[in-house]
Parts: C-alpha cells; structure tokens; sequence
C-alpha cells in the first residue's frame, strides 16, 4: 500500500480542533491541578509514530497519521487544563534524509491537514485558534509553502490560543537565520553591531511572537532535545516519557504537569535571576556607549549629569534603532506569506 493512499483513507477522521464530553474522573483531575501553577506553554517532541507502526505492524503512513491524531487529542487535553499555546516538532530538517516515499507522505499529509485548516475556519474562529507554522520553508515543496501560507494568513487574527508547528526546523537552524537577519540590519544601517544582545538575537528567532515554553514533553523514551528548541527551553521543565507519541495519554500529561508544579519555585528564581544579569548587562553596555560618545566629542571635562543625560540618551536612540529594525524584519517575514498567498489567487485565477 503506496503512504498517499494510506492517507486518503483515514483523511475523513482528521481534524485539527476538537471538543468531547469530559468524565467527572478527568474534571476533577484538572479543578485539582488548576490549584497551583499551570504552564502557560507547551512544547512537545511526537517521536516515535514509525517505530509505532513497526510495532503494531502498520505501513509507516499510518503511523504518521495515528501521530497527529494523538496531537488533536492532546491540543484538546491542553485546552482543558488551561494550557493555551502549544508548540510542536512536526517535521527536522533531518526528516529530509530519510527514504523518498516516507518524506512524500509527509508532505501529502501536510497538504492535506493544511487544506483541512481552510475548511476549518468557522471552528477556529469559534475558539480563537492561532496556527504558526515555525521553520526554514523554503525547503518545502512550492504547493505546501503556499498551503502553509494560506493557513497562516486564514488565522493569524485570532488569539485565544496558539498552536506553533515546527516544519522543517531545527533549533541550530533557526539560531543561524537569526544571526543572519541581525548582521543584515547591521550591513543596512539599521542596528550597530553594539546593539547585538541575548534579547535582541531572541526577538530575531522564529518564535519570537511567543513566551519561551514552560513545559517540555519528549515521548518514546529518549533523553534528548533533538535540536529542538534549545533557546527557548533553558528555563524549561522537561517531563521525558517512555511511551511512543501514539501511546501518548492524557495522565502523561498530567504527570508532567505535577512535575512543573514541584519545580515551579526554583524554575521562576532562575528566570527572574537571568532577567536581572541582562537588564544589568545591558545598562553596562549603553554606559560604556555612551562614555565612548563623549570621548569621541573631545570632551574632557562633564558632570554626573552630563554623563546620566547621555546614557538616557543614548539608550532611547538603541531602543529606537532596535524597534525599527524588528518593524523591518517583521515586514519582511510577513511579506514572504503574503506573496504566497498571492501565488495561489493567481494560479486560482489563471485556473478559471
């Protein structure tokens, strides 16, 4: 059996947003949890749907699709707990070098749940539901960038809740378009190379509409991040389970909710310790820039009052040059959805 038509056989069942009837069992599980700190977000590493299908003697195809019909279970569970955006590693980079027929049902199946968002709008509206789809996409087939785009644009107005999908991503990947957008600016005037800091290279990272994840889920037994989201979970409580993501259940999820909640205390002490450092870092740095300034001024002699006036100064003209440069940089992200959007009313067009 070909992993395009496994797929359009089970296509009828899948959807993206879903709401069934609760047991008293689970409501009071979550009125309990509700009682202390419940993560914000949550990201989760889906490994193991192919070694699934080995399993339970399936094609690969189908361990796929049974994958994303855990994920619409566990968006649903998150939802119910309160737990309002969610990040998943959908596709690596590294998924392109496994065999030709697995990676083109992958792609299949992207078309397909992509084009499934389009007939979904009504019930995404109706709770608020925001796709981002997270990754380097110009390594995607044309007809899945414009799908991708199309969902993107259909619910980018809509904020209740978040749902990012990391598609051909990796964590180093993104650090490197990161680094590249930032030297951009500077070769254009836009930034100086002194205005470089954590919070800046952070903003330029393709999650950077969203809180850093509070929680990280890692199914089918293995104890690594996979170069996924190695920026954003230093702070980050990380649940490792033993099943395969199809295994995947809802008291899992509960599990590693208990667990963020026992180290709720220590976790919040390190963030709010890492946000002390940069903030003084940063009042270093603009001290230091603008000392230089006066100096460059031949100006031998000021006042403390001088010297304040300068460092304010100087530090409203970075925040300016800053804001100007993630305007730009937000243009032109936006743009690259945009124009293909553009591209499927023109072929739509050209079609009639």
């Amino acid at each position: 059996m070909s992993a395009n038509l496994t797929i359009k056989t089970f296509r009828k069942e899948m959807s993206w947003v879903r709401k069934t009837e609760q047991s008293w069992v689970h409501r009071l599980c979550q009125q309990v949890l509700k009682c202390g700190p419940v993560p914000k977000h949550v990201a989760f590493i889906m490994d193991g749907n192919r070694r699934f299908a080995v399993k339970n003697s399936l094609e690969r195809a189908e361990g796929h699709i049974m994958g994303f019909e855990k994920l619409a279970k566990a968006l649903e569970w998150c939802s119910n707990l309160g737990i309002m955006e969610v990040t998943v590693y959908a596709f690596s980079i590294e998924n392109f070098k496994r065999s030709k027929d697995e990676v083109d049902g992958l792609m299949e199946l992207a078309r397909q749940k992509f084009a499934k968002l389009l007939q979904e709008k009504e019930n995404l509206d109706k709770h608020g539901v925001c796709i981002r789809v997270l990754g380097n996409l110009n390594l995607l087939p044309h007809d899945v960038q414009v799908a991708v785009a199309n969902a993107v644009n259909l619910t980018k107005h809509n904020a209740r809740a978040v749902l990012n999908v990391c598609f051909a991503y990796t964590s180093r990947d993104e650090i490197c378009s990161a680094m590249r957008d930032v030297a951009h600016g500077v070769e254009q005037g836009i930034i100086r190379d002194s205005d470089i800091s954590e919070h800046l290279l952070e903003q330029c990272l393709y999650t950077r509409k969203s809180p850093n994840p509070d929680m990280l889920v890692r199914t089918s037994g293995e104890f690594r991040l996979s170069d996924f989201l190695l920026w954003q979970t230093t702070y980050s409580c990380l649940s490792f389970v033993q099943v395969l993501w199809p295994d995947f259940s809802i008291w899992h999820l509960y599990a590693g909710v208990i667990k963020y909640q026992r180290n709720y205390k220590a976790i919040q002490e390190a963030i709010k310790d890492n946000l002390i450092e940069r903030e003084r870092l940063q009042k270093e740095s603009d001290y230091e820039c603008a000392m230089e300034e006066l100096r460059q001024k031949q100006t031998n002699h000021f006042k403390d009052t001088d010297i304040k006036s300068c460092v304010q100064d100087y530090t409203k003209k970075r925040e300016q040059r800053i804001k100007m440069f993630l305007d730009d940089l937000e243009r032109r992200r936006n743009k690259f959805f945009d124009d293909l959007a553009t591209d499927q009313q023109v072929t739509n067009a050209a079609a009639t």
